[in-house]
Parts: C-alpha cells; sequence; structure tokens
C-alpha cells in the first residue's frame, strides 16, 4: 500500500499546484509573517492567529478561516499559513475561547465545545461577527473583500454567519458540518457560496448538502459545488489517496475561486 504523505507535504504539494495551475504571482522573495492578534467577545478574551506577506504594502482581499472541532489547533494554524501564500491576509478566528485557554486534547473535549455552539446559534454568530470584525479593522485588510474559509465545524459557523447577513464576498465550506440550519436562512446571506464535500461523507451526507443547495437556490443566492468520489469527512486531512486527490481539488477551487471574486 502506497504510504499517505504528512499533513505538511500535502498542503504544500497542493498549494504548488494552485500556484502553477491558477497563475499566482508570487514575490521570489515572500516571506510570511504571523503574529497572535488579541481581541475580545463581550468579557470573553480571544486570542485569533494571523499570517501575511508584510512585503505588501497595498490594502489586500482577506480569509476569515473558521476552524475545525479541534480549535487553534496546529492544523489551524497551518492551513492559515497556506492562504496567507497566496496574498491574502489570512485570520484563524477564535471561535471556543483560546485567549481564556480553551483548546480542546480529546474527541469528547472537541464533540463538548461543538456542542455549545450548535445549541447556541446566536452565540455562534456574534462569536464570529467578533472575529470578522477584529479582522476586518486591520489597516492592510481591503474590508469589502473577505471570504470565509470553514473546516467541518466550521463550515457550519461559516453558513450561519453567512445567515446574518455578514458582508461576506465568498463563503466556503470544506467538509462542512451542515446540521439543522433554519428554513430560509439564505435569505439574507451575502456573496457567493462554494460547497466542497466528499461523495462518502458517512457523518454529514450529501442530503445534508442538498439541503443547503435548495435554500441557496430559493434564495437566488450564487452557488458552486464540488462532490469528491471516494471521500468522506474530513478529506483536509487525507486518509487515502482519493482524499488526498479531493484535498488538492478542494484547495485549488477555492484558491481559484478567490481569485474570481477578489479580481487579483
Amino acid at each position: 500500500m502506497a504510504r499517505l504523505r504528512s499533513p505538511g507535504a500535502l498542503l504544500a504539494t497542493a498549494l504548488a499546484v494552485v500556484l502553477l495551475a491558477g497563475s499566482f504571482a508570487m514575490p521570489a522573495l515572500a516571506e510570511i509573517k504571523t503574529q497572535w492578534v488579541e481581541y475580545t467577545h463581550g468579557t470573553t478574551k480571544l486570542k485569533a492567529y494571523m499570517a501575511f506577506d508584510d512585503k505588501i504594502a497595498a490594502k489586500r482581499p482577506a480569509v476569515l478561516v473558521i476552524h475545525a472541532r479541534e480549535g487553534m489547533s496546529q492544523k489551524t494554524r497551518d492551513l492559515t499559513e497556506m492562504w496567507a501564500k497566496l496574498g491574502y491576509v489570512a485570520f484563524a478566528a477564535d471561535i471556543y475561547g483560546f485567549g481564556e485557554g480553551i483548546l480542546p486534547k480529546t474527541i469528547d473535549e472537541m464533540n463538548a465545545q461543538t456542542v455549545i455552539y450548535t445549541k447556541d446559534r446566536p452565540l455562534m454568530q456574534s462569536r464570529t461577527r467578533a472575529a470578522f470584525d477584529a479582522l476586518a479593522s486591520q489597516p492592510m485588510v481591503d474590508a469589502g473583500k473577505i471570504a470565509a474559509v470553514g473546516y467541518c465545524f466550521g463550515g457550519a459557523v461559516g453558513l450561519e454567519f453567512g445567515a446574518t447577513g455578514a458582508p461576506l464576498a465568498l463563503n466556503i465550506a470544506i467538509h462542512g458540518s451542515f446540521r439543522d440550519h433554519p428554513p430560509g436562512w439564505a435569505k439574507n446571506a451575502k456573496g457567493m457560496f462554494v460547497l466542497l464535500h466528499g461523495a462518502e461523507d458517512t457523518l454529514y451526507p450529501l442530503h445534508t448538502v442538498d439541503a443547503v443547495v435548495q435554500e441557496l437556490r430559493a434564495a437566488k443566492t450564487p452557488f458552486h459545488l464540488e462532490v469528491y468520489s471516494g471521500t468522506n469527512h474530513g478529506f483536509s486531512t487525507p486518509k487515502n489517496k482519493a482524499e488526498e486527490r479531493a484535498n488538492t481539488q478542494s484547495i485549488a477551487t477555492a484558491a481559484r475561486t478567490m481569485k474570481e471574486v477578489f479580481g487579483m
């Protein structure tokens, strides 16, 4: 059996494919800077992870990265840096309260955190708004050109945030955990939605994606849907060759759509 590559190697390969296929112009000496950004939501202290190329002087579009159930993990930070390498300001939102020391370690701890927000959608939405506002206030960001990219739990969070009428130019869900979204949620949504999903996702099967699609159709909200064969949930951490392919294709599609929407 062929050995699967490490997550870091997979991200590097996927990014190389995007750069070659999409004609992204990256400075030869580009160096990604990273920093923690402290902000608050009410009395809750939050801490986002921001990555950017400091050699770009002009304001630029930004990517609001919304983490999967593991929270502000190393993978979340690696993904944030990946989007920054395409020339964007990338900002990993702190949904759980990493600024207060919350970083789940076990599956049970992760699930306990997601339940807090899935049971309290207004909290989920306002917590995400706090991250969006913190990102939009950064002096290097063009606040009219912000995309959300959510993974797993983060895909559902992005959808809920979009339902508030948040001024997102683009809303991307990568193996989104879609569940129990209220009828008519898409009527106030702004920008374009991109749904990238595994055909064999047993946790969030295709009928859950179809429910999202039907709401977007009813609201006449633009969207793009891709479904990857042989691919289960969580393919951004691939478990087989089909999921490696899906991971690469999902990054390429997201990056290409950002380039089209942002005009860069």
